[in-house]
């Protein structure tokens, strides 16, 4: 079956295991300015960023620390991730395993294959790609060196999930799946939040600090309200109206997993973006780290 490499170590993110620990643990020692006081009791999953660690780093370690340090002990990560339009056909990574720079992980072949049959009685068909044929995505390979690093020995199934009807059908399929064969779960959705400037083609509100203002306090901030909500239908529809999240389909498949976990809120930790008020830029992207529980 295969071993998936890496294409975006050494530069998205540390290329050696040293120089990975190192980062991710100065990232876990420092809790920034997000709300830790807010921080949920029992998460069962959550919502990370992946622009390159230097921007995103420090929120995607939030929430996977978050997860780590719950009550629960995690057989089995799903990761939920992948740029899709509406019509893109969901896909799960058909392998036997994942490298980091901290080691290889495991893909649940089993869950695997037990969520691809519990997808098509929801009416989705969920396609099983090969190494050759899986999408190569930022989105999911950039959270590979955090899951190793907080569960090191769990294992992973890795979806591509479209901003459609087919999310909540994964959302709630993944959970039964995982209930059949007394999995134990985290739930990762990861997405982006605002593009924008010429670049992406979506500048709105114009340049500079009031162009940010908007993207923050508006436009992310939208987005941010349906996701702590928890509202699957709004998490959609604020990502293909506002392009306020590059990966709806990823967010919405985790937050309705969440749902089915038990999870009844959700809490931002954090927020940021790669605007910098210094050296403003015409293009820039929004962030933030979500987790669910109760």
């Amino acid at each position: 079956m295969g071993v998936k490499k890496m294409a975006f170590a050494g530069s998205w993110y540390p290329g050696s295991a040293e120089q990975c620990r190192s980062a991710i643990k100065r990232y876990d020692d420092d809790p920034g300015a997000g709300e830790d006081g807010k921080i949920l009791n029992a998460p069962v999953a959550g919502i990370v960023p992946h622009a390159g660690w230097a921007y995103s780093g420090k929120l995607a370690c939030r929430v996977f620390s978050a997860l780590a340090h719950g009550i629960r002990v995690v057989d089995t990560i799903i990761l939920f991730g992948v740029h899709m339009h509406t019509a893109s056909p969901a896909c799960v990574l058909d392998c036997t395993a994942v490298d980091t720079p901290l080691g290889a992980i495991e893909i649940d072949r089993e869950l695997t294959d037990v969520l691809v049959r519990r997808a098509a009685d929801a009416g989705e068909n969920l396609k099983q790609l090969t190494l050759d044929r899986f999408p190569e995505e930022n989105t999911l390979e950039l959270q590979y060196p955090f899951i190793k690093y907080f569960f090191p020995a769990a294992r992973i199934v890795v979806c591509a999930v479209p901003p459609s009807d087919a999310a909540q059908a994964l959302g709630i399929a993944v959970v039964g799946a995982a209930e059949s064969l007394g999995r134990s779960l985290a739930v990762i959705g990861s997405t982006d939040m605002t593009h924008y400037g010429p670049r992406f083609g979506f500048e709105p509100a114009g340049s500079g600090q009031a162009a940010f203002e908007w993207v923050a306090k508006e436009n992310d901030a939208a987005a941010i309200k349906a996701l702590t909500a928890m509202d699957e239908k709004q998490i959609i529809h604020q990502g293909l109206s506002r392009h306020n999240m590059c990966c709806a389909g990823a967010a919405c498949a985790a937050a309705v997993a969440a749902k089915e976990m038990g999870a009844v809120k959700g809490v931002c930790l954090d927020y940021a973006s790669s605007f910098d008020p210094l050296q403003p830029t015409a293009d820039f992207v929004g962030y933030c780290s979500v987790i669910f529980g109760a």
